[in-house]
């Protein structure tokens, strides 16, 4: 177990963990479809308390996919946080709004009245495009300089400067960035709509989930696939494993997949989940346990492209003003003492998982329905 094996260990975890936040987003696609699915006061009470039992799930799962990033590759966590603040800033916002609207949505004395609070949770929903935005640019490259010697810099040691007065918000102007963006949005939401379907017993909201499952995979599917073989076919970042020189090479992401056939198989048992769930779901009219094969299937894909963007010499971190300045796992990771002690913790996550499933399994023992909203003081 030397360094090397410690930085792609690492970078599997910080993965799986992009990858879990990335299905847990199903309660920002849920609320962005409040007012569509939604037609009355109760139908959106039932829709907030549903997303209301998991919306801390997805704010933990980024606070810990930031933390573990900060641990295992700080100068990533350095350079983007640091340099990319406004994307950041715009992300961390619509979480702050919508941590506000679930505290106080229904409570007594509310000034501003649940529609105000249900608009802050459909800007939530709608900005999680930010997050594939951000994801898009592991392979399209972002605009930064890092200079290790300015460490040595009493007055500035600033080791990374961004190049772009943006600060981030230029990602927004890359077509294949917000192709992906659009493609993460309009998942979250087919997650919300298979989710509703598990664990809303109405009839109106069933056969509205339904309907707009179909339209919503539609817009999914042409987002999605346009930025994979885009991806898949345009120049990437190599690394030379001996000089550590980056280099653009063509098709470098497809030759990921294939010279890693492990991590091919997954993606491909990734796609094929996502559509099964979706598709048994619009044929089976009793069958509500889709959520469970797009979900896991949702995890497995985001988890195969993270890692051909990381592995197999690939700079995870572009950089499109300075080539030799893109990041790797190699020259932005921690100590090796480091990171050989977070490992040790790490062995533990298996419990945290398991306890996580228990506690998801028993919150959604019950279905919710008109009548436990009707008195209900503790609902959100």
């Amino acid at each position: 177990m030397d360094y090397s094996f410690y930085q792609h260990y690492w970078w599997l975890l910080i993965s799986l963990l992009g990858a879990l936040l990335v299905f847990l987003t199903f309660v920002q696609g849920g609320q962005s479809l409040i007012f569509q699915i939604g037609k009355s006061d109760l139908e959106r009470t039932m829709i907030v308390n549903t997303l209301g039992r998991k919306w801390e799930f997805t704010f933990t799962t980024l606070v810990t996919f930031g933390g573990a990033f900060f641990a295992s590759f700080p100068l990533f966590y350095s350079t983007s946080f640091g340099g990319a603040y406004w994307a950041w800033m715009a992300l961390l916002f619509c979480f702050i709004i919508q941590a506000v609207s679930y505290e106080f949505r229904s409570k007594k004395g509310n000034l501003l009245g649940k529609k105000t609070f249900d608009i802050f949770l459909f800007i939530n929903g709608v900005g999680i495009l930010l997050v594939g935005v951000v994801v898009a640019t592991f392979f399209t490259g972002s605009e930064f300089v890092v200079n290790k010697a300015n460490l040595t810099n009493t007055a500035m040691p600033v080791i990374s400067t961004w190049s772009n007065p943006l600060h981030g918000l230029e990602a927004l102007l890359n077509i294949r960035n917000v192709l992906l963006g659009l493609g993460v949005l309009f998942l979250a939401r087919v997650l919300a709509e298979l989710y509703f379907i598990q664990t809303i017993n109405d009839a109106n909201i069933q056969a509205r989930s339904r309907k707009f499952l179909v339209f919503d995979t539609t817009l999914f599917l042409l987002f999605f696939l346009p930025f994979l073989i885009w991806t898949l076919v345009a120049k990437g970042y190599a690394v030379n494993p001996d000089t550590q020189v980056v280099s653009l090479v063509g098709a470098k992401y497809l030759h990921n997949l294939l010279e890693m056939p492990v991590v091919a198989l997954v993606f491909v048992l990734g796609v094929v989940a996502v559509l099964f769930g979706i598709l048994w779901t619009l044929l089976k009219p009793k069958f509500i346990q889709g959520i469970w094969f797009t979900g896991i299937g949702t995890v497995a894909t985001v988890l195969a492209l993270l890692l051909i963007a990381g592995w197999n010499n690939t700079a995870f971190y572009p950089s499109n003003t300075d080539l030799q300045s893109s990041l790797t796992i190699s020259n932005s990771s921690s100590s090796l003492f480091t990171l050989r002690v977070m490992s040790i913790v790490s062995l533990l996550i298996p419990f945290v998982l398991w306890y996580i499933y228990k506690a998801w399994k028993a919150i959604n023992i019950k279905q919710i329905d008109a009548a436990e909203m009707d008195g209900n003081d503790t609902k959100y």
